[in-house]
């Protein structure tokens, strides 16, 4: 008992005044009666061990305060759950409503105004980023997923135009560069992100580049795509080139050449990797 009271006095005597009065239970320092809180390795008994737990939990420091806010949440209660659920489903259904209703009297009636000429049932739904002017036409049942993008170039005076048959689906950010004609048959699948080029965009010649000359006419081939074509998504559809019915091209394909009915091709540049069927 003398050895508890001698290290209490030790631990009293070189513990702060503000630390003393800052916790509400007695400890003994020196044979009097004081306010004390004691971070050293004084043995108290069990009783004020528990005492200082229960204070020190009162009053967590500013590290231990933040985790706890960080780690807040919400009780996982059922009825919670469902005013959740009902209320995504709610924002779901409204943001839906919009863009429904701003596909029908804003993004279809605008490209439609667009184009030459439009077929039934065309679903879009965005308006397509579009440089110059040229000429679209769209056939029936044309569905364009997202946004594309077209840039005509008519200061070639070729009257550019794009074409697109039936029942042909062209993906989110597919893009079209055209100086005289590109064309997509019937019941086509042309995936996201695909770049179709009836021109180089800038002279091969690098003197005629330097000097800021523009293509040439004699330099511009038209793009043809035949019915029942499926383009995999990120492919580049070059100049000149022309894809037979039925045929598959493999995503992130670079089509430099023609490619015959019923075959499939990928890589880059493209090679034949397979048949399909008719």
């Amino acid at each position: 008992m003398d050895g508890l009271q001698s290290r209490r006095r030790s631990a009293c005597a070189h513990t702060p005044p503000s630390v003393l009065r800052s916790v509400p239970f007695p400890l003994s320092c020196r044979g009097q009666t004081t306010l004390g809180a004691m971070e050293t390795d004084v043995a108290l008994s069990t009783r004020d061990k528990r005492k200082w737990e229960a204070v020190s939990g009162q009053h967590p420091d500013m590290k231990t305060l933040i985790k706890r806010m960080l780690a807040a949440g919400l009780p996982d209660w059922a009825a919670l759950r469902v005013l959740y659920r009902a209320a995504y489903g709610a924002g779901v259904f409204l943001y839906e409503t919009g863009v429904w209703l701003k596909k029908i009297f804003i993004v279809e009636p605008t490209m439609r105004a667009l184009c030459t000429s439009v077929g039934k049932r065309l679903r879009i739904e965005r308006i397509p980023y579009m440089r110059r002017h040229g000429r679209i036409i769209l056939g029936d049942d044309v569905e364009i997923s997202g946004k594309i993008g077209i840039a005509f170039n008519p200061v070639l005076g070729l009257d550019p135009e794009l074409r697109v048959g039936n029942h042909t689906f062209i993906g989110h950010q597919c893009s079209f560069s055209i100086a005289k004609a590109i064309i997509i048959g019937n019941d086509c699948l042309i995936a996201g992100n695909t770049h179709f080029s009836d021109n180089d965009g800038h002279p091969v010649d690098a003197a005629r580049r330097r000097a800021g000359e523009r293509v040439a006419p004699a330099d511009v081939k038209p793009v043809t795509i035949g019915n029942d074509v499926w383009i995999g998504a990120g492919c580049r559809i070059l100049k000149g080139v022309t894809i037979g019915d039925r045929a598959i091209v493999g995503a992130a394909s670079v089509v430099t050449r023609d490619v015959p009915a019923d075959t499939i091709v990928a890589g880059n540049p493209a090679r034949e990797v397979g048949r399909g069927k008719g």
